[in-house]
Order: C-alpha cells, then structure tokens, then sequence
C-alpha cells in the first residue's frame, strides 16, 4: 500500500535523469543558502519583540491622551475619566493579537493587515466613546478619545508597515520557511510533496527511505538521499525543523521501527496521518508550516523560558564580559608571553540542532601540538599544554572568550557543554556510544551546566562517563528554567574551586 502508484512513479522516475547530475541534487525546494533552525528561531523572538514595542506605544499613547482629562494621574483621576483610557489600551492590546497581526501570513496581504489594524483601533474607539458617556466630563474624555485614535492609528500603521517589510524579507531569505524532510518515499509523500510545490509554505530537503533499491532516486522532484540510519548522521539535519514520516500507519511495525530509529535525533519528530484529499493535504501543509503536527519526538517548547532564557544571556553575558574583561587581557598577554602562536583557539563543536558551530577558547596547546578534532583527549600531564593552558584549563578561564559565542546567539551561559565534532571516548567516536547521545542538542550548549556542578567536567575516558554526562544534560533540558539557572551560575565557582579530580 505504501508503494508509490505507477503513475506517482513514472512522474517521479522521469526526473531521475536530473540527479546524475550532483549540481541538480537540491531539488525543487533548496534554498541557494541553508538557514540554520537555530537562526531561524530568532525570527519568532523579533515577533515577540514586536507585540512588546506594541504594548510600551500603547500604555504610551493611553497615558499622554489622558493627560488633558486627568492632569494629577489616571489613579487621582474620577472613575469614569479613566476607565475609557485603560479599555481602549487593553483592548487594543488583546485584539490585535487576537486578530491574527502578529501571524505576518505568508498568503496575507498587507492591505488587509492594515485593515484589521484599523478595525482593531475603531472598535477599541467605539467601545471607549461608550465608557465615556458615563463619564462626568465626557465632552473632554471623547475628544481624547479621539486624538487617541488619529495618533495611535498613524503611529502603528507606520509601525506595522516596518515590521512587516523586516518579515517580508525574512521570508525572503528562506528564515522563516520551515525546513522539513520526508521519510518513507510513499504515495503519501508523493501527494505531500506535490501539494508543498504548489503553495510553498515548506521547503523539503530530501527524501529517506529504508527501501532503497524498491524506490526512485527522486520523489516528484525531491531527492532520496538516504536511508533512515543515514539520515541519523546526515549533515542536513542541523536545518531541519521537523522530521515527517510518511509512512502508511497500517504498517504498524516499521513506522515504530523507524519513530524508535530517529528518537535518538534533536529534530522534531512527526507523524503524517493518512490523507486523501486536498483538503486534508493544505491542513497538513499548514500545520506544517505554522506548528508541529501530532508530536511523537522532541520535547515541547516553551516560547517564554526561551525569550527569558535568551534575555538572561544578553543581560548577564554583556556584565561578564565587562567584569572579565581585565582578566582576558591579562590571560592573553601570559599566552602570547609563554610560548607562540595565536592567542585563541577556535574548534568546530556540536549546537542547538546538531549544528556545526566555531566555538572561541583561550589557546592552551602548544600550536603544533594543537588537536581541532580532540581525537585525544587531555590527560594529566599532557605534554601538549602548556604551563599558562595547565593554570587557564583548571580554572576554566580558557573558556572565557565563549561569552562571544553567548552573545551572538550560538551559545548560552547554562546548558549542556559543546562537544566537539568527532571526540573519541578511548578509540570510539563518544557520540555512537550511548543512543540517546544527540538529545543533548535540543538545546543550545552552555559555558556551565548542571553536569559539570555535579561532577561530570573535563575528559570523557569511559562509556559510563559519556552515559552519566548525558542523562545529566537530558536532566537539565527537561527541567531548566531561570531560577535553575541562576543557581547553577551561583554554583560553579564554588565547584570549580572544590574540583580537584578532573583533568582538563
């Protein structure tokens, strides 16, 4: 039932011609430059920004229309003065989020959101003109009423204008357009694919299938790059959103086989129900391109614990760097005094996602002795420190120039620490030696963590030390919030002081 129709198939196999050609692999939907999800999630912190912009003008234009009415504050003002004022601005506030004008459509016109935003305005208008007819000065109430709406109408038309034309060229740019691949080169699939070509709501990078030799090299275009182990270690996750699987739900056993195979993924794991229709194809296309459809991987998020988390980065990261920033120097000059060569030491390392990010250290190595792919690990005595990298490594004052990679979005100050690409536990790669081993990337790598406070820091030498430092950091993603945050920073100080034991 899953195979595609003879149909399905002759149009899928036509253009298998077209991937001989390793330049014509991208398909229909690559994008000229693959945006990184964790770049891409930037663009619902600036809507969150927005609706905050919105909420300051409206107290703003609410308290300065009001002025005229209650000169001594809205509180010393009469009831009926001041009612008007607080219901025009909250409920401007609450209607225009309800209306939709933080959403930026990608099929809405602006026109109409200019609309909505004068609808919004004029009802919030009305309702106020109401309140005050039972105000004791109702003459001046309404026309500041009034005035409020010929000001604020001109301000977030203007407004507005702005934020959209910034969300227009996101789009642009591919940071708004959910990445998604496809596993199972179904009939599903087949139609899915189709349906996506039409509206461009998602962008399909690929196809995976268990059954190679069974299917196309391409799928309506889209090519299959792979099985579903490859996909495990495929270097396209780090810009996938979600993971769709396609296959028919009657075949129980191999779609439990595969949601187990790609669990051990920090994608988003979902399930395509059955559908038949285009009807039920633009729903799914939707769901796909505005939330996650039914979740059976992946961990929910929280938009509030990331816009604080992300807050806290900023606020604390800019004071550390100024506090820190005599010490730096004074640890750049002991590098460059004690032995040649570059002062930092940049190693590509795991990010949010899976995705390669170059992560800024302070150089405790001599140069030609320098391992970008920590193939060995540090051990004690390591001839290849040198005598400022022993100080700089124990103290983890090495790891003071990552407050660079915290501040540009890369990084947090809390969460699991990076690991870089490729690191051997004895002579395995540590990333193969535990499943779950990648679920550590759900979540941007921190300069600190909860693992490190409880005594998982420095080398990795055994397969229990990979296990423990894991379920530590799958620990933390579960239940982090600010306060945990806050206590883990408080934190490591302390233990890095009491350490004794660990080799860095």
């Amino acid at each position: 039932m899953n195979a595609l129709s003879p149909r399905l198939l002759a149009k899928a196999t036509a253009t298998d011609a077209d991937f001989l050609d390793p330049r014509e692999r991208r398909g229909p939907f690559r994008p000229e430059k693959l945006v990184s999800r964790r770049e891409r999630k930037s663009g619902d912190m600036f809507v969150r920004l927005f609706r905050s912009v919105d909420a300051m003008a409206l107290f703003f234009f609410g308290l300065l229309t009001a002025l005229p009415v209650a000169p001594k504050g809205l509180l010393n003002a009469p009831l009926g003065d001041s009612l008007p004022f607080l219901l025009v601005t909250g409920l401007t506030f609450y209607a225009m989020h309800a209306c939709g004008l933080y959403r930026f459509g990608r099929n809405e016109h602006l026109i109409k959101h200019m609309a909505k935003m004068f609808c919004v305005l004029a009802g919030a208008l009305v309702c106020g003109v109401w309140l005050a007819s039972l105000a004791p000065n109702q003459d001046n109430v309404v026309s500041a009423l009034r005035f409020w709406f010929v000001a604020a109408l001109s301000f977030f038309v203007t407004l507005h204008m702005l934020w959209w034309s910034l969300v227009d060229r996101w789009r642009r740019q591919g940071k708004l357009t959910p990445n998604i691949v496809i596993v199972g080169a179904t009939r599903h699939a087949q139609k899915l694919i189709e349906a996506a070509i039409d509206s461009r709501d998602v962008n399909v990078l690929g196809v995976f299938d268990d059954r190679l030799a069974r299917n196309p090299m391409a799928v309506a275009g889209v090519p299959v790059l792979g099985d579903v182990q490859s996909l495990l270690a495929h270097k396209i996750t780090p810009y996938v959103d979600q993971i769709v699987v396609a296959i028919d739900t009657s075949a129980k056993a191999r779609v439990k086989d595969v949601i187990e195979k790609l669990r051990s993924l920090p994608n988003e794991v979902s399930l395509l129900v059955d559908v038949e229709t285009d009807t039920e194809r633009k729903a799914a296309l939707s769901r796909l391109a505005d939330m996650p459809l039914t979740r059976v991987s992946g961990i929910s998020e929280d938009d509030r614990k990331e816009l604080l988390k992300r807050i806290e980065d900023l606020i604390i990261g800019v004071v550390a760097l100024v506090v820190f920033a005599p010490v730096m120097v004074a640890v750049a000059i002991a590098i460059k005094l004690d032995s040649k060569g570059p002062i930092f030491f940049r190693q590509r390392r795991h990010g949010f996602n899976n995705e390669a990010i170059m992560v800024w250290k302070f150089r405790s190595m001599y140069t030609e002795m320098t391992d970008h792919t920590a193939s060995q690990q540090v051990t004690r005595g390591d001839p290849r420190v040198t005598r400022v990298g022993r100080f700089i490594r124990k103290t983890s004052l090495d790891e003071l120039p990552q407050l660079f990679n915290v501040l540009a979005g890369e990084m947090s100050l809390v969460g699991p620490r990076p690991h870089a690409i490729g690191m051997k536990t004895g002579p395995d790669e540590s990333a193969r030696l535990v499943a779950e081993y990648a679920w550590r990337h759900r979540m941007k790598p921190g300069m600190t963590g909860w693992a490190a406070i409880k005594g998982s820091r420095g080398a990795l030498d055994t397969p229990e030390d990979v296990r423990r430092r894991i379920v530590l950091d799958v620990e933390y993603i579960e239940r982090h919030s600010l306060w945990l945050d806050l206590y883990i920073m408080a934190m490591t100080i302390p233990c890095l002081l009491g350490d004794t034991k660990s080799v860095r």
